[in-house]
């Protein structure tokens, strides 16, 4: 068996987004070069560890247990390269933050802006995933540190508050919903939205939230990002929902009408979580420490 790093990162790779093609992509491989290494892999131990189907792939049962060791793997490679790059200048560390739609576009550009700046070691690994696909990756060790809803169980990751993160409903102001006292969520589905893109973390969110009321929701258009939402909305264009982070960013809320909508859900807090905090190699302690410090003040001046 001769497997290198490279291949298993692709493997990982190709299991995080199901098919080889993105996989590829990811690993900066052309697919030729991505196919011949799965293909190797698999002729050297005479197990098939990927199942190919029309939608992609999916881990055989091998792969399962290849992918665990993988992660473990390279989580050491890579704790042992930010340790030695303390000694050798030009080496890079990395670490892996997943983060849901608000905390991607709200509330971290200028916090890792900044950190960058004052790290120059280290590089950033950022993705946006809904809340649940961030504590499932935690808990397969496929990621350093993840920012969550309240809303998704956490009781075997250790968490810290990060941010307030209340959702509103957004409205024009002559909808016919607007002179209503109070709203549920329910109460607005036979009604248009202007929806994000269908890939990001809140779409998903949203959309699994209308589901158990038994209804879905009624998108019109989809726009990617929560500026392109308001704009929308303020023409007419349907209702949105929001973060209250994005309406006050916006500033011009005299354009349409907000609501707070009745569900616990849509009141949620943002948590950074990770399978323990004490493991987690320098630089990872670096950001945390910076985003833990950074959620604190915002409380307090919330507060």
């Amino acid at each position: 068996m001769h497997f290198d790093l490279t291949d298993l990162r692709l493997y990982l790779h190709i299991l995080d987004t199901g098919n080889i093609t993105a996989g590829a992509v990811r690993s900066h491989l052309s697919l030729a070069a991505a196919s011949a290494r799965i293909r190797s892999m698999e002729a050297s131990l005479g197990i098939e560890f990927l199942e190919r189907n029309r939608r992609g792939v999916s881990p055989t049962p091998a792969g399962k247990a290849l992918a665990q060791h993988a992660r473990v793997l390279l989580q050491q490679a890579e704790r042992m390269q930010q340790e030695l790059a303390e000694y050798a200048k030009g080496v890079k560390g990395q670490v892996r933050l997943l983060c849901n739609t608000t905390a991607i576009t709200e509330y971290l550009p200028e916090l890792l802006a900044d950190f960058l700046r004052d790290h120059p070691n280290l590089d950033i690994d950022l993705q946006e995933l809904p809340s649940t696909r961030i504590t499932h990756a935690l808990r397969q060790g496929a990621a350093d540190l993840g920012i969550v809803s309240d809303a998704v169980d956490t009781h075997d990751l250790q968490t810290r508050p990060f941010r307030d993160d209340p959702l509103v409903l957004i409205m024009p102001r002559d909808h016919p919903l607007a002179n209503a006292a109070r709203l549920s969520f329910a109460n607005t589905l036979h009604h248009d939205y202007i929806g994000l893109n269908a890939n990001s973390a809140l779409a998903v969110y949203l959309e699994e939230q209308a589901l158990h009321t038994g209804l879905r929701m009624q998108i019109r258009i989809r726009t990617d990002g929560f500026e392109g939402i308001m704009r929308m909305v303020a023409r007419g264009a349907g209702l949105g929902i929001v973060p209250v982070a994005a309406l006050e960013r916006w500033g011009d809320e005299t354009s349409l009408k907000q609501m707070a909508l009745q569900e616990p859900w849509a009141q949620r807090k943002l948590l950074l979580c990770a399978r323990d905090f004490t493991t987690l190699p320098p630089y990872a302690k670096a950001l945390l420490d910076v985003l833990t410090l950074r959620g604190t003040q915002a409380h307090c001046v919330s507060g």
